[in-house]
């Protein structure tokens, strides 16, 4: 019999898997555009979240958009999925990213004499935050003072996993919509 903890474990963790299909896999699924078109939706959208970006992440999305459309129309992609997919990197998120990108960009760069345990790391943050500051503030605040702290260690290292994440979620869309077009297709044949 499952305990009152192991419920609410369950319950957390439906509500996620739900709360993820509802905002970044029914999307995938509803467009009407070419699989390749939403692929990369997906893939700039997972790109610029794994990056140490997060609070422009949308913003940087749109940007690229714009830009692909207007210089590489050919590469255009869904900019919807590709701001859905920002938010797999979140304000709640982003600190085990964020130390993953800097171990990372500290071993790129051969400094592994200033690989620090996550108590250090976490200690760094919360000396950036401002305290007095209120959201969009502190979310500045937060940002250059990341920067100051860990500047392009992080930014490196961020750029193998956004690169591995991009094309893991492109190649994984393009699964995905293989297999529920083909589905469709079979349940049209047999009515």
């Amino acid at each position: 019999m499952a305990t009152r903890a192991d419920r609410g474990r369950t319950d957390w963790w439906t509500r996620f898997r739900r709360l993820a299909r509802l905002k970044l896999v029914i999307p995938i699924l509803r467009a009407r555009d070419n699989p390749h078109h939403t692929a990369r939706g997906v893939w700039f959208g997972l790109f610029v979240a794994m990056t140490p970006t997060v609070g422009v992440q949308m913003l940087m999305v749109l940007g690229i958009w714009m830009f692909v459309r207007a210089v590489v129309p050919r590469l255009s992609f869904n900019l919807v999925i590709g701001l859905a997919w920002t938010g797999t990197t979140n304000f709640f998120t982003v600190a085990p990213f964020y130390y993953l990108f800097l171990v990372t960009g500290r071993v790129m760069t051969g400094h592994w004499d200033e690989l620090t345990g996550w108590a250090a790391f976490a200690t760094e943050l919360d000396a950036r935050l401002g305290a007095d500051a209120g959201p969009l503030e502190s979310l500045w605040v937060y940002t250059v003072g990341l920067f100051e702290a860990f500047g392009v260690p992080m930014f490196l290292g961020s750029l193998p996993w956004a690169l591995l994440a991009a094309w893991l979620g492109y190649r994984w869309t393009l699964g995905l919509l293989a297999r529920s077009r083909a589905r469709r297709r079979a349940r049209s044949q047999t009515h």
